[in-house]
C-alpha cells in the first residue's frame, strides 16, 4: 500500500479551534513517512471566520487546500465533496474537534494494511480513555442510545457508527455515497485495538446492499 493521504475536515463555525487542528495535524505528517499528504478544508458554508483562518493556513502551508461550499449542506454533503476532490490513494476524514487523536492514523493505517482492508472506522466505544475531547455528556449519552437502535435495527455489529475517524482507500466512495450507515456496512467487525473496527469487504460485494443518494 502506498503511503498516500488525503485527510477530509468537514468544517461549519469552527473558527476557534481550527488553527490548533491543522497545526496538530500538519505536525503529525511532517513527522511521519508519508510518500504524498495533503489536507482539505471543506467549509459548509460558515457564519463565522472559519474560511479566514483555513485561508491563512493555506497561505503559508501549500498542502492545505480550501474548499467551499456555496451554502451550509451538511456533513455529508461536506466530506463526500472533499473525498471527490482528494489526490491521494487513500482518504481520512477526521472531525475539526480532533475528538480522535490524529495520532491515531498509524494504528487505522497499519490494520487497514495487515487485513488487506478498503476501509477502517475507528471506535471510540473500544477504549472511551483514548477520546481526546469529549461531548457534553448529553450529546454521549443521545449518541450512545442512537448507536445502540441502529445496531438493532440494522443488525450490523458496529458499537460506534458516528466516529468522525474513517479511512478509505479512495475507490471504495462510489458516487452518492453517505458517510455514517451505509459506510459501516461494509464489512465484517474485527477485534483490534483501541479506535478500530476494521470493514473487510470489496465494495462490489457491499454496493448492492446500499441505499445511495
Amino acid at each position: 500500500m502506498t503511503r498516500s493521504l488525503s485527510i477530509v475536515i468537514p468544517a461549519y463555525d469552527e473558527e476557534k479551534r481550527l488553527s490548533g487542528t491543522l497545526e496538530r495535524i500538519t505536525g503529525y505528517l511532517k513527522s511521519e513517512d508519508w510518500k504524498f499528504s495533503e489536507v482539505i478544508v471543506v467549509d459548509d458554508g460558515s457564519r463565522d471566520g472559519t474560511v479566514r483562518v483555513a485561508e491563512e493556513f493555506r497561505a503559508r502551508m501549500p498542502s492545505v487546500r480550501v474548499l467551499r461550499n456555496p451554502e451550509n449542506r451538511g456533513k455529508g454533503y461536506s466530506v463526500r465533496r472533499g473525498m471527490m476532490e482528494a489526490k491521494g490513494e487513500w482518504t481520512l476524514f477526521s472531525d475539526a474537534d480532533l475528538s480522535t487523536p490524529i495520532e491515531e492514523l498509524e494504528k487505522l493505517w497499519t490494520a487497514a494494511q495487515e487485513a488487506r482492508a478498503q476501509v477502517a472506522i475507528g471506535s471510540r466505544a473500544l477504549d472511551r480513555s483514548l477520546i481526546g475531547v469529549h461531548q457534553p455528556l448529553f450529546r454521549e449519552s443521545a449518541g450512545k442510545v442512537f448507536n445502540l437502535t441502529v445496531r438493532v435495527i440494522t443488525g450490523l455489529p458496529f458499537w460506534d457508527t458516528q466516529c468522525g475517524f474513517k479511512l478509505f482507500e479512495i475507490a471504495t466512495d462510489p458516487p452518492g455515497f453517505t458517510v455514517d450507515e451505509p459506510v459501516n456496512e461494509l464489512g465484517k467487525h474485527l477485534k483490534l485495538p483501541a479506535w478500530l473496527e476494521l470493514q473487510r469487504a470489496s465494495i462490489e460485494e457491499i454496493l448492492p446492499k446500499l441505499k445511495l443518494k
